[in-house]
């Protein structure tokens, strides 16, 4: 059977590296017992290892010749392999409405998108692990006062703990990017009401760090309540809960 060629246009770059492979496969243990999601299985070097845990598993993925490939290759699990657009599916009917994890060797040029579309349906992903591009990585997981600390940053540590497991080499996949990758693990934290206006609070990030050189009373001008405390900040130093308060701030200023 011949391979799948990687096609650039749908950002794939396929893992080679089988022990790499089994090791983000074993981080959806973080959240053992409920269904997992693949994202982007390709060829499935990493879906054989998922296979092995005792769980349902269902992947996900574009490719039509992935596709064909993953049902020659893996006939017995053809029923659990969806010819879809992650970014198009009704997460909340894959398993039921029951809850999953989330995991894959994302498509590097969606993997922001593929975050954003997690927190459109986070009652249903307690857990995300995965690969992705180690800029990405370093975005969730960083901390106030740091260059890459921004705005998926903010939006995605209001519901989940991210960490940044390790960094994989350009060398270990076919095309090699050009750009190293890391693996991470966001779990849910146990907020369900983070005391705020979401939208508000969702509007209040991006404005702040379109402008990120400027302090916020320059880039949220007109909205940010005069003497405010956070005038004279920037906005990467703003902790979470800092952009919480912000966002009450203003609400009750209106």
């Amino acid at each position: 059977m011949s391979l799948v060629k990687p096609k650039k246009f749908l950002g794939q770059h396929f893992l080679t590296d089988l022990d790499i492979a089994r090791r983000i496969a074993d981080t959806v243990d973080a959240c053992p017992d409920l269904p997992v999601l693949e994202v982007g299985p390709g060829m499935g070097v990493m879906t054989q290892f998922l296979m092995q845990k005792p769980r349902p598993l269902k992947v996900v993925e574009l490719d039509g010749e992935s596709v064909d490939y993953l049902r020659k290759t893996y006939p017995k699990f053809e029923d659990n392999i969806i010819e879809d657009d992650f970014l198009k599916m009704h997460l909340d009917r894959t398993f039921g409405g029951s809850s999953f994890v989330l995991t894959g060797n994302y498509p590097y040029n969606i993997s922001s998108q593929i975050f954003f579309k997690m927190l459109d349906f986070k009652d249903y992903i307690p857990c995300c692990t995965g690969m992705i591009q180690k800029e990405v990585a370093e975005r969730l997981a960083a901390k106030p006062e740091t260059k890459a600390f921004g705005i998926i940053t903010v939006l995605v540590q209001l519901w989940y703990d991210v960490e940044y497991l390790f960094t994989v080499p350009p060398g270990v996949f076919n095309p090699p990017p050009k750009v190293q990758s890391a693996v991470i693990c966001m779990k849910r934290n146990g907020v369900t009401d983070p005391g705020c206006d979401v939208g508000l609070l969702t509007r209040i990030v991006k404005q702040s760090f379109q402008q990120r050189r400027k302090m916020l009373r320059g880039s949220l001008k007109g909205i940010l309540p005069d003497g405010h405390p956070c005038g004279a900040m920037r906005p990467e130093q703003l902790s979470v809960a800092q952009f919480v308060q912000l966002t009450n701030d203003i609400a009750a200023s209106r």
